[in-house]
């Protein structure tokens, strides 16, 4: 299953020019700086902007074919919508949007009230009118809004763009839980990375109108391209593990990356259950034996392949920690010479369990299932 978009649109001076395929279901990020068309193209897929040419297609169904001259009316696409600002009706309650989103939906229903309530915990806000709700909660209920329309793809763009850092990390664990328990396709805008590295299965890198790159976020998120736009103190691995076991003395998980392991904090988690583990490249360090009676918890074996420059003073050093996964270290300059560090060599990545963020990944009950 897959969505197909080629669309080119002009701007005035800007030129939209975008050509790209998606996996889904899954989370597929849009993720460049402000004005290099992320919501534009949204916008396109939507309907809500009329393309210059181009094509949109969802697991085979035609929403867009500029040269067939097929173009379907927004309203009936099944396609759900969360804006920045929310956008809820104020006259009405919260149970009053909801209801508006179910009398609207031109599906049969795949995903119920109850589900929706009970995966974003709206239930004590059904009664509150949306001036009597926060940031985050107003984001909660536009959420269920759109998943109420019965949509065979949900867009956000931005979601969290308005709140302040503690409303978004209140905020993102319900995205993690809908991308999980819902079999949804799913497109997120943003340009930053904090929030992609969360929730993005996929990621489309886009500059100035255009994909520079695009693929699976581990392979993305060590991509030279990815590291450009990104800040240092972000630049770093996404890698997807499962749970061995968790320690209960010491408070810490063990979790399945590559061909090794590392401890994390993170309780709660059965054997085989998901995690995935973001470890920044100014967090690791480089040996090229294995390290003995040190405080660090982690050590990860590998190879490395490339050693780059990243300034006067560092360079990036990626190391292949098997089964597909790659991790990156900054290390000085000095130290790649004093090491001898090239591709093709053996080295230990060490890691100290306080840095990595982990986010668990919701698996116990089944996905929910809808229909095309």
């Amino acid at each position: 299953m897959t969505l197909k978009v080629a669309l080119a649109k002009r701007l005035g001076s800007f030129l939209l020019d975008v050509d790209f395929e998606l996996p889904t279901p899954g989370v597929a990020a849009l993720f460049g700086p402000s004005g290099c068309g992320k919501s534009t193209t949204i916008n396109i897929i939507a309907g809500l902007l009329a393309a210059d040419r181009g094509e949109v297609a969802l697991d085979g169904t035609v929403l867009l074919d500029s040269r067939r001259q097929i173009d379907i009316a927004a309203e009936r696409r099944r396609i759900g919508y969360v804006f920045q600002d929310a956008r809820l009706f104020p006259h009405l309650s919260v149970a009053g949007n909801l209801g508006y989103a179910q009398r609207r939906a031109r599906a049969a229903p795949y995903v119920s009230l109850d589900q929706v309530i009970g995966l974003l915990d709206i239930a004590p806000l059904t009664r509150r009118r949306v001036h009597q709700l926060s940031g985050g909660e107003r984001q909660r209920v536009a959420i269920a809004r759109a998943l109420l329309s019965q949509p065979r793809l949900l867009l956000l763009d931005e979601p969290l763009a308005a709140l302040d850092w503690a409303r978004r990390e209140e905020i993102l664990p319900y995205l993690e839980t809908l991308r999980d328990r819902l079999s949804i396709p799913m497109i997120y805008v943003s340009h930053q990375f904090s929030e992609v590295s969360r929730l993005a299965t996929h990621i489309v890198l886009m500059q100035a109108g255009r994909v520079v790159e695009q693929g699976d976020i581990g392979r993305m998120s060590v991509s030279p391209k990815l590291r450009a736009m990104v800040g240092p103190e972000e630049i770093g691995a996404v890698i997807d593990g499962a749970v061995i076991d968790h320690d209960a003395s010491s408070g810490l998980t063990r979790v399945r990356v590559g061909d090794g392991e590392i401890r994390v904090q993170s309780a709660g988690l059965g054997q085989g259950e998901r995690l995935r583990v973001h470890l920044l490249a100014r967090d690791v360090i480089v040996s090229t034996q294995p390290a003995q009676h040190l405080s660090v918890r982690n050590q990860l074996c590998g190879v490395v392949s490339a050693v780059d420059d990243d300034g006067a003073s560092a360079d990036l050093v990626s190391i292949d920690i098997g089964s597909g996964a790659s991790i990156l270290a900054r290390v000085t300059k000095a130290a790649t010479r004093e090491l001898e560090l090239r591709a093709g060599q053996r080295a230990w990545a060490l890691i100290k369990s306080v840095s990595l963020r982990s986010h668990s990944f919701p698996r116990r009950a089944r996905p929910l299932e809808h229909s095309r």
